[in-house]
């Protein structure tokens, strides 16, 4: 593109989240990737999906060929102002109730849920075995 490429802000882009009019931002590059819409392995939905944000991470997670990755010069129109995309968050973990690892009492309840009736079953065949021998 040389050094006289566009500049355009991330509302700028944002705009063009349409089938007829679609625009990308990959790797600080902005693509009019709309001619490309029909053609695109993934189908259209893929393209549109990644409208309103960085797709760079969605683009490089697909593992695009060589050629597609030579494509995208045809549909580079400029760059992006990386001041005015927004940062991206680290997801965080939603904060958890103490949680008792012990679990002591569940233990010995399993426990016992397993060994009285099987002390039951022990009993009621000794009565039986000694009922019958006499």
């Amino acid at each position: 593109m040389g050094g006289d490429a566009k500049v355009f802000t991330f509302e700028d882009v944002t705009v063009h989240n349409k089938p007829k009019d679609c625009w990308l931002i990959i790797n600080g590059k902005v693509y009019d990737v709309t001619k490309f819409m029909e053609d695109h392995p993934g189908g259209d939905e893929v393209l549109l999906s990644s409208t309103g944000q960085d797709a760079t991470d969605d683009f490089e997670d697909v593992g695009h060929s060589d050629s597609a990755r030579e494509m995208m010069a045809e549909y580079c129109i400029g760059d992006i102002d990386a001041s005015t995309v927004p940062k991206t968050t680290k997801y965080k973990t939603p904060q958890q109730p103490h949680y008792n690892q012990d679990k002591t009492s569940e233990f010995i309840i399993k426990i016992l849920q397993f060994l009285v009736p099987l002390a039951i079953l022990g009993v009621a065949f000794g009565i039986r075995l000694y009922t019958k021998s006499t």
